[in-house]
Parts: C-alpha cells; sequence; structure tokens
C-alpha cells in the first residue's frame, strides 16, 4: 500500500479491440488514445481478439513500450481464446478494460467483471443497430448492464441508445473523437497521379464496406464528369478483395475507369486529403467519423449525407453540404454546387477548420478519457 503523501499506484488499463487493422477509424482511434494516455498515471496494453493477416499499429505501440497480446480467435465460438483472454485479465489484475466496438464490447462485459476488473468500459463508434433485434437485446442486457459506462461518440447516437434500446441514460458518456494536428504537407499527391492544378478533384477516405456506399460515390462522380470531363474522384482505402474486385467492376459498368482513382491503403492520407476540391462521405450511417474529422482539419468543404452523427460534424451550408442518403442525384448536385464556388469552398473549409480545432482535439479527447477512468475506478472503490 502507498504510504502517506507518496503517488498513487497507476492504473492498469487494457485495451480491448477485434483487430490490429490500421484501415479502420475505430481501431485507429483506439490505439491513438492508449498511446495518448500519460504513462505516469496509466500502465497500458492492448489485446487484439482476431486473427489479421495485417498487423497494423504493432511496431509503434512496442516502441512506446505498450505490451501487446493477440488471441487469433478464428471465429466468435473460440472459446480457447476468451478463457485466454480471462487469464490475462486476472494475470495483470486490470483495473480498466476499454473496450471497442460490439463484439469487444460484448466480451468484455461479459468476462472482465467475473475476471475481477472493478471498470469496464464500452466504446460504440456507431450507432448501428436498427433492424438487428438481437444485437440491441445483448447491447442493453448484457453490455449495458454489466459495463461501469458507454461510451457515444455524439449525441445522436446517445439519444438513440436511450430511445431505441432504452439503456439508462445515466450509463452513457458523449465523448466525440478526436485528432492530432495534421503533419505538414510531404508531397503534391496531384503531381504524383497526374492530375492537373486546376482539374476539379473529389474525393473519400473509407473502408470498403457495404454502408460506406462507395458504388453511389462512383454514380455521383460518373454523373458530373459527363459535365466535366477532367474531373477526378480519388479514393484512399481499401477492404477484402472481394469488395475491392465489386467496386472495379461497378467503376467499369459506369464506364468510370478514367474518372475514378482507387489509390489503396495509403499513409500520406493527409496529402491526399489536401489534393481534394470537395471532400465526400456518403455513409448510410455513421458516428463521429475520423475521416470527417480529418477533412474539416484540412480545410476542405464536406458533402455528407444527413445519417447519425454527420449532422452533428457537418454543419450544412456552414461547413459543408447535407444530402439525403442514398441519393445520387442530390450528392452530385451538392458537390457540383461547391465546384462552381471556389470563394464558398474556401470559406466553409476554414470554418470546419476552426470547429475541428476548438471541438475535435485528439489531446483534449485523451483528458476526457483519463478523468473518466479515474472517476469510474474511485466509483468502484466506493471513494
Amino acid at each position: 500500500m502507498a504510504g502517506e503523501g507518496s503517488e498513487p499506484p497507476r492504473l492498469r488499463v487494457l485495451t480491448l479491440i477485434d483487430v490490429l487493422a490500421a484501415e479502420g477509424g475505430a481501431e485507429r482511434l483506439a490505439i491513438r488514445l492508449t498511446l495518448g494516455l500519460d504513462p505516469a498515471r496509466f500502465e497500458r496494453m492492448v489485446c487484439s481478439t482476431r486473427y489479421w493477416k495485417r498487423v497494423g499499429f504493432l511496431e509503434e505501440l512496442r516502441d512506446a513500450g505498450v505490451p501487446v497480446v493477440q488471441l487469433e480467435r478464428r471465429s466468435r465460438l473460440d472459446v480457447g481464446a476468451w478463457r485466454r483472454l480471462a487469464r490475462l485479465l486476472r494475470r495483470e489484475r486490470i483495473d480498466v478494460v476499454h473496450a471497442h466496438k460490439f463484439g469487444s464490447n460484448f466480451w468484455a462485459a461479459a468476462l472482465a467483471p467475473a475476471a475481477g476488473v472493478p471498470v469496464v468500459i464500452a466504446h460504440e463508434h456507431s450507432w448501428a443497430f436498427e433492424g438487428e433485434p438481437v444485437r440491441r437485446f445483448l447491447d442493453r442486457e448484457v453490455i449495458a448492464r454489466r459495463a461501469s459506462a458507454i461510451v457515444a461518440v455524439s449525441s445522436e447516437d446517445r439519444r438513440r441508445m436511450i430511445e431505441i434500446e432504452r439503456i439508462p441514460p445515466e450509463k452513457i458518456r458523449t465523448i466525440p473523437n478526436g485528432i492530432p494536428p495534421l503533419p505538414p504537407p510531404a508531397k503534391d499527391v496531384r503531381a504524383e497521379l497526374g492530375i492537373p492544378a486546376d482539374a476539379p478533384v473529389i474525393g473519400t477516405v473509407s473502408v470498403f464496406r457495404e454502408e460506406k456506399a462507395l458504388d453511389l460515390f462512383v454514380d455521383a462522380a460518373a454523373l458530373l464528369a459527363r459535365e466535366r470531363p477532367g474531373l477526378k474522384a480519388l479514393v484512399a482505402g481499401d477492404g477484402p478483395a472481394g469488395r475491392r474486385a465489386q467496386l472495379e467492376a461497378h467503376i467499369a459498368a459506369r464506364g468510370a475507369k478514367d474518372t475514378v482513382l482507387l489509390l489503396g491503403r495509403r499513409s500520406d492520407v493527409p496529402d491526399v486529403i489536401r489534393a481534394f476540391d470537395v471532400a465526400v462521405i456518403c455513409s448510410d450511417f455513421e458516428g463521429c467519423p475520423l475521416s470527417v474529422v480529418e477533412y474539416m482539419a484540412a480545410g476542405k468543404p464536406v458533402v455528407a449525407t444527413r445519417v447519425g452523427g454527420l449532422p452533428l460534424l457537418v454543419e450544412d451550408g456552414a461547413s459543408g453540404l447535407l444530402v439525403p442518403p442514398r441519393d445520387r442525384d442530390a450528392l452530385a448536385g451538392a458537390i457540383a454546387e461547391l465546384l462552381r464556388d471556389p470563394a464558398r469552398r474556401a470559406e466553409m473549409g476554414e470554418r470546419g477548420r476552426e470547429r475541428q480545432q476548438r471541438d475535435y482535439d485528439e489531446a483534449a479527447m485523451v483528458r476526457r478519457f483519463e478523468a473518466l477512468y479515474e472517476e469510474l475506478y474511485a466509483a468502484s472503490l466506493g471513494r
């Protein structure tokens, strides 16, 4: 026991995620948060549960002295992996488990309290359980009941957790995502791709998932290219080979091979974003996507679908334009409106940049989580 006047012991925090994948925004945020925690107050550890052939962040975590455990489960019912997790929690005497996304949230809530972990935080990065009654039931009856707190990334997600899932409001904390300052420009992506400096360029940064509606982005780009033959539409990101093949086939079917450029995974995303005139996100649902926060930080106007937390990020008419989901013509029309008006684009981009720096800063986000860990741990001790 610490003597009077001595420093309190560091809290042992385990970040639980499905995969160490650099492609997803939730995974990137989880690791950035872990790396940002004050090492004088927190002992940090990361555990990934699923097998993933492309392991991201491993070197960065190890360089920072953060232990990494990979359970490499191959299915949801891999009992051996979950036993290893329970043993890990007991052996390391973890004080706080911070889980990210539904799968890890469920297993943290199911296993951590029984393993003696006093604080369990379930972090839901994008509420998307409509039409999924089993998930809603597990969210309410397992995760919400056993977790110390559930983190929502937007007030809209919090509202739906309360009204649709009937999760007690006092269990939910709203902490928006934040990003660090963008690095200075390192390269001219337009020049690298052979795009003229005055050509109109739209773009999106996205993992290839169905809900990202990248087929709609292709449709809108193909429509715009009829009136602007020099237009280029950039897609930075990747996904399963089958998903990429589907998108390539869709591009070919729309006759957009010369318009839509699939850039794959990029280590220079800020420079890619700087090449955009208009940034686009046309998802079917979102929470607080890091890509949009990065667009704002780069001073780019955003055309976004009016879903989830996007209307809270993109102020319609101020920092961008909002359109209905799955509406190709509305999406193309909003993009065209901004492409025609460089002065308006610049004004919107600056407003977005100012708001990002004020409301979506990584350092401020990390401080809020540090305070949450300490608050919940103190409550677990009855202080």
